[in-house]
C-alpha cells in the first residue's frame, strides 16, 4: 500500500454528504441556537467564573488529550478576546478545577447572532450541505431570521465535524496539524488554544512572519502536505490564506474551517480548491520561493487526483 493511501473509512465517498448538518451527533440538542440560556452559565460578577459547559455539549473525538479538563466541577473564566471577525469572535477562556493546579486554556469561537450578516457570498459554500427538512431548506434559501440561525449552526457544525475528522486522521499515519475540537454547544465552538499556555499569547499567523529561506521552504512543505491530507479526505479549506494558518514552534497549524468545502458534493469544489492553492502560493512566491514550486496549476491538479476527481 502506498504511504498516502488512507483506510477505507478515511477516504471520501460519493454517497451521503458529510455535511448533512442535522445529524444528531452534531446538533443532537435541537435546532442550532445561540449557547443555551442557563442560570449556571452566567458568570459570577465578582470573579468572572462560570461552571464548565462540558456536560451540556457535544464532545470532540476520543481519546481526549491529556491536557483537557473534563471534570464537571471545573469552572471557565473569560480572559479576553483573541480575534474579532464579521462572522464570529474568538475568546480566550481558562478552564480550571477549583482548589487544584489543574487548568487548560481554550479558544472559544462564538458565531454572531442571526441578526448579523454571515459569510459574504455564502451560497457557494453551502452547496453540498443540506438538511433533511424542507422548511429549514426554504428558510436558509430565503435568509429569514430562522434561516440565518440555521446557517450559523451549519457553520459551527461543519467546522466541528471537519476538525474532528482531521484530528482523527492526524492521529494516524497521515499528519495535519489542526486545533483539537473540544466541544460544540449550539453555535459556540471550543477549541484547543494554540500558543503559549503560560502567557496566553496566541501563536502568530503566517502572514505576520518573515521567514528566512530555509524556514520558508519548510513551511511550504508542511503546507503542501496539509493540502494533500485535506484533499485525500475530500476537503478544500475554502478560505485558505496566510491569515488562516498559525505557526507554533515551527509547526504550521490550519485554522478557521467553518466554510470547509466537500470537493465531491459541492459542484464548485474544484474551484475552491484551486483558489486556496493560488492564494497561499502567491504569498510564498512573494517571499522568495521559486515560481516552479508555487505554480498553482500542477499542485491543484495533484490535489484533485488525491481527492479522486481526476
Amino acid at each position: 500500500m502506498r504511504d498516502h493511501d488512507l483506510p477505507a473509512l478515511e477516504r471520501r465517498t460519493r454517497g451521503k454528504s458529510r455535511f448533512d448538518d442535522d445529524e444528531p451527533q452534531f446538533l443532537k440538542r435541537g435546532r442550532p441556537t445561540e449557547p443555551l440560556a442557563d442560570p449556571d452559565s452566567e458568570p459570577d460578577p465578582a470573579t468572572g467564573e462560570r461552571w464548565s459547559s462540558w456536560d451540556d455539549a457535544v464532545h470532540g473525538p476520543q481519546p481526549h488529550p491529556a491536557w483537557l479538563i473534563t471534570e464537571l466541577a471545573a469552572k471557565d473564566t473569560e480572559l479576553g478576546v483573541l480575534k474579532t471577525g464579521k462572522e464570529a469572535d474568538v475568546h480566550l477562556v481558562r478552564r480550571a478545577v477549583p482548589d487544584t493546579d489543574r487548568s487548560c486554556l481554550l479558544a472559544v469561537k462564538r458565531y454572531r447572532d442571526p441578526e448579523h450578516r454571515l459569510f459574504h457570498r455564502d451560497a457557494g459554500y453551502l452547496e453540498g450541505r443540506r438538511v433533511r427538512r424542507s422548511r429549514e431548506n426554504r428558510a436558509m434559501a430565503s435568509r429569514t431570521a430562522f434561516g440565518r440561525q440555521m446557517i450559523a449552526g451549519q457553520w459551527a457544525a461543519a467546522e466541528f465535524a471537519a476538525l474532528s475528522r482531521l484530528w482523527e486522521i492526524g492521529a494516524g499515519h497521515d499528519r495535519i496539524a489542526v486545533p483539537y475540537p473540544v466541544q460544540l454547544r449550539g453555535t459556540e465552538l471550543m477549541l484547543e488554544f494554540v500558543g503559549d499556555a503560560e502567557s496566553g499569547e496566541a501563536a502568530p499567523r503566517l502572514a505576520q512572519l518573515r521567514p528566512d529561506p530555509a524556514e520558508l521552504r519548510d513551511l511550504w512543505a508542511q503546507l503542501v502536505e496539509a493540502l494533500r491530507v485535506l484533499a485525500r479526505a475530500g476537503y478544500a479549506h475554502g478560505d485558505l490564506s496566510p491569515y488562516n494558518l498559525l505557526v507554533h514552534q515551527g509547526r504550521l497549524v490550519v485554522i478557521d474551517l467553518p466554510q470547509v468545502v466537500d470537493v465531491v458534493a459541492n459542484p464548485q469544489g474544484p474551484e475552491f480548491l484551486a483558489r486556496d492553492v493560488r492564494v497561499v502560493g502567491a504569498w510564498f512566491a512573494a517571499r522568495g520561493l521559486s515560481g516552479e514550486q508555487t505554480d498553482p496549476g500542477p499542485l491543484a491538479g495533484e490535489l484533485l487526483r488525491e481527492a479522486g476527481l481526476r
